[in-house]
């Protein structure tokens, strides 16, 4: 059994994940789970609803600073959930933090998910919520030429995934990628995959994850590499990215090699790996690993930002 230790701080605190594997049985409890529900929002930031789909009901929620004037950058991002699960609410705390502090706009996407909805469905999804904050810009007091771009887990599967479409397209400015614990990679050939005693997000969630979104192409060599970012073989000319996860999480190891990837291909790429911490170290919050996690991405973030702004 190939197992790895976790955090010093969170080993005592492991059982208190609420959900084991994910499967079809347990699927409704992820999808029915309370996604980030702080105690209070705050008021200092406003929040509008947009549906960009009225075919398919996509909807962004975008967060701005109150009394902010002038134009402003942007930071559109896509949750976690491991395709299968999530709303756009998980950003909320994520955006009531980040938007005063950093006066910029934030756009979170209510992106479509399996099984209901499989690849490219999510994905394109969130291509056209970036399209339309490129198209709203200036209603949304919007620089356009200053958007950046950001997810969570399979967010970060899909943010890594639309800076490679983006690119595709020849299309869109994006100025920089924030690659938060991403899902990269359908193969689960590598060791940090196979661990047996991962909490959150199992070898046996992550398979069943996967089965979920690719469906009929799970398994096979037919996976695109917009749908599994990790089975790209070109990575040139795209956005400067931050790439952190956890030595307990079984994303570790793909994310790792494409952090690596990005760098050989030219890509300026900032890694960072904290020891024994799992998936979801957000569970944790009040933790101090927790809180450096979530210190490391804020101050790369603000340096992306006055870069922008310079």
């Amino acid at each position: 059994m190939a197992t790895v230790a976790l955090h010093a701080e969170i080993e005592p605190l492991k059982d208190m994940v609420p959900i084991g594997d994910i499967n079809a049985e347990t699927l409704p409890l992820l999808q029915e789970a309370n996604w980030g529900e702080p105690p209070e929002l705050s008021n200092s930031v406003e929040r509008t609803d947009h549906v960009i789909d009225n075919n398919t009901g996509v909807r962004v929620r975008v967060h701005a600073p109150v009394g902010l004037e002038g134009l402003a950058p942007c930071v559109y991002s896509m949750h976690g959930g491991g395709y299968i699960g999530g709303t756009l609410d998980i950003d909320d705390p994520t955006f009531d933090k980040w938007c005063p502090q950093f006066g910029i706009i934030g756009v979170s996407v209510d992106y479509r998910t399996a099984p209901e909805n499989q690849y490219p469905e999510p994905l394109e999804d969130c291509y056209k919520g970036l399209q339309w904050t490129y198209d709203n810009a200036a209603a949304l007091n919007i620089d356009r030429n200053k958007i950046g771009i950001t997810g969570t887990s399979a967010g970060g599967g899909l943010c890594a995934s639309l800076a490679l479409l983006n690119r595709d397209r020849n299309n869109l400015p994006v100025s920089f990628q924030l690659l938060d614990c991403p899902m990269l990679d359908d193969r689960q050939i590598t060791p940090s995959s196979q661990l047996d005693n991962l909490i959150i997000w199992t070898k046996a969630s992550n398979a069943f994850g996967w089965q979920c979104y690719l469906g009929d192409l799970y398994g096979t060599d037919q996976v695109p590499y917009t749908a599994a970012p990790a089975r790209a073989e070109d990575l040139s000319g795209l956005p400067e990215a931050y790439v952190c996860v956890g030595g307990a999480d079984g994303f570790r190891d793909e994310d790792i090699q494409y952090a690596m990837r990005l760098y050989g291909a030219g890509v300026p790429t900032e890694l960072h790996v904290y020891p024994g911490v799992p998936h979801g170290i957000g569970m944790f919050a009040h933790l101090e690993i927790a809180q450096r996690y979530a210190a490391d991405k804020d101050h790369w973030l603000h340096r992306q930002l006055k870069q922008l702004q310079s």
